[in-house]
């Protein structure tokens, strides 16, 4: 349904009824749509992901541009790195350095920060921070060394609540020198959850000076998997595939489930986890990576799906729901047996024991610094207001799905400020100022207030650096990775042990994208002498 000042109401949940006061509303901020004026057909059709693998020193162009795309029926412009979706697949050896040329042909000022990798402070694409915004028809050129193994990836730092949404992302898979570092596998697959928020006309729009849906995040209602919405492979009897695992979306935590084919989980972020480990499902939260293998032992269907317990605020009810992100069938010609039995080993990779064993003393200490999160609301509509102040909704520890989309789209950056608070000085968001050596071990408890005048989890990201979580409510980690991004649930405290290796100023936040662009995050310094 068409709005005033160009908005279209945002799609809504038959059982979740409309608010009082509320018809005919709209955000307080204008709508974005890219490319107004310009026709879709004049645009280059996107290109599914190529894979790049670049050695040490060479050098790579990426062009951000505007590509016409088909999702779900609808024909949009929207981005793209180098014109594809997700954009290139970037293989590195460990330890190289490679040069990325980028070139902003869109309308908007944009960046690239290389999520995960501890790289050199100048090229970790934070505007205003590290580098100036690439403006249209500018270049800047990147060298992204990468000194740990694993699945990193790329995207905007300037307002990624719609770029990143439009399709600006692509990973970048560091390979480990030793050929045998992950384990046995029959093949690998790329996967990057993605989801977009779609009417009957196309994509909605987004805020033209601020974000819309500050409140929980914009979910999408349409899944994708590498940007497909029917995305399917096909695999033998007994056949071993190891997934990397990304979640780009906005504000979605995933639960994923793979039917009932064996699953271990391998690794995360930054490195391997201490031992392999038999799970049901993996809860991926925005900006995470995790690898996993996964046996498909019976012919016939497997529905890789996001399975959660969604939540009807307003009827007080939780409900299954469940998407299909892929569709596996799995034929009767059996695999190499052999790879199927590795399998059944659950391996114990020394040199992440190792590696964390010296942080265990930390476990027990104080923190070196405690934050909270909490959330600050101005002007907003007073149907929302006092529909959030009733003692009716139940604060979930976490938000599977969009349980107020009307509330949700209404809330602003301009109305909603989101907050990282300092326990100790009362500093909040930018006004926190932590300086560290490099070489520290830095302790932080951070405490998810459950009362506030909306809890919500919230995914916290550090850059630069890479860091334990220790703790989740008292309860000591016992198989430990390391990690760039956490996810805290609501009412929960998390103690992280940040590794200071990284020397800079360094940004974090929560990576829901419209909570960093409601205010919540801050910068840091690392610094490699005495001052």
């Amino acid at each position: 349904m068409m709005m005033s000042g160009g908005w279209r109401m945002v799609p809504m949940d038959m059982n979740m009824p409309m608010l009082p006061g509320l018809e005919g509303a709209v955000p307080v901020v204008g709508p974005f749509m890219p490319g107004t004026m310009i026709d879709p057909a004049t645009l280059p059709e996107a290109r599914p992901s190529l894979v790049v693998p670049l050695s040490n020193m060479d050098t790579l162009d990426i062009s951000v541009s505007m590509v016409r795309r088909t999702i779900a029926g609808h024909e949009m412009i929207m981005f793209g790195y180098n014109g594809q979706y997700p954009g290139p697949l970037i293989q590195a050896p460990q330890n190289a350095t490679i040069i990325v040329r980028v070139k902003n042909e869109i309308e908007m000022p944009t960046t690239i920060h290389w999520h995960g990798i501890r790289i050199d402070n100048r090229f970790d694409g934070v505007p205003g921070l590290t580098q100036e915004a690439i403006g249209r028809d500018e270049t800047f050129t990147y060298e992204v060394r990468v000194p740990d193994a694993g699945m990193y990836w790329y995207h905007p730092h300037v307002r990624e609540d719609v770029q990143q949404d439009l399709g600006l992302y692509g990973n970048l898979l560091v390979t480990s020198p030793d050929p045998n570092y992950y384990g046995p596998a029959h093949r690998e697959e790329i996967f990057v959850l993605d989801d977009i928020l779609i009417d009957d006309q196309g994509a909605l729009p987004w805020g033209e000076e601020s974000p819309t849906h500050a409140l929980m995040g914009r979910f999408g209602n349409v899944m994708m998997v590498n940007g497909k919405t029917d995305h399917q492979m096909e695999v033998r009897q007994g056949e071993v595939v190891r997934f990397h695992l990304t979640n780009v979306a906005n504000s979605r935590t995933f639960n994923v489930t793979f039917g009932n084919a064996a699953m271990k989980v391998v690794a995360s972020d930054v490195s391997r986890f201490e031992r392999e480990q038999l799970v049901t499902s993996i809860v991926i939260a925005p900006a995470e990576r995790y690898v996993v293998d996964v046996r498909f032992d019976k012919p016939g269907e497997v529905a890789i799906a996001n399975t959660i317990q969604a939540i009807n605020h307003f009827r007080g009810e939780f409900y299954p729901h469940v998407d299909t992100l892929s569709l596996v069938t799995v034929s009767d010609q059996n695999a190499d047996s052999e790879v199927s039995m590795a399998f059944e080993t659950l391996r114990e990779h020394s040199d992440v024991v190792r590696e964390v064993r010296p942080l265990r003393e930390h476990f027990g200490r104080e923190p070196d610094h405690e934050l909270v999160t909490t959330v600050r609301v101005q002007n907003l509509h007073q149907s929302i207001v006092l529909s959030m102040e009733s003692d009716t909704l139940y604060a979930a520890p976490m938000e599977w799905n969009d349980a107020m989309p009307m509330m949700n789209w209404l809330s602003t950056a301009d109305e909603v400020t989101w907050i990282l608070e300092d326990v100790t000085t009362g500093a909040q968001n930018d006004e926190i100022d932590w300086s560290f050596q490099v070489g520290d071990i830095v302790k932080m408890r951070i405490h998810n207030k459950p009362d506030s005048f909306h809890p919500m989890n919230h995914p916290i990201h550090i850059h630069g650096q890479r860091f334990l979580v220790a703790s989740i409510d008292g309860v000591e980690n016992q198989n430990l990775v390391w990690k760039d991004t956490a996810i805290l649930p609501v009412g929960s405290t998390m103690d992280v042990l940040v590794e200071m290796s990284n020397p800079g100023e360094w940004m974090m936040h929560c990576h829901i994208a419209e909570h960093l662009h409601a205010g919540m995050m801050f910068s840091f310094t690392v610094n490699d002498q005495a001052p």
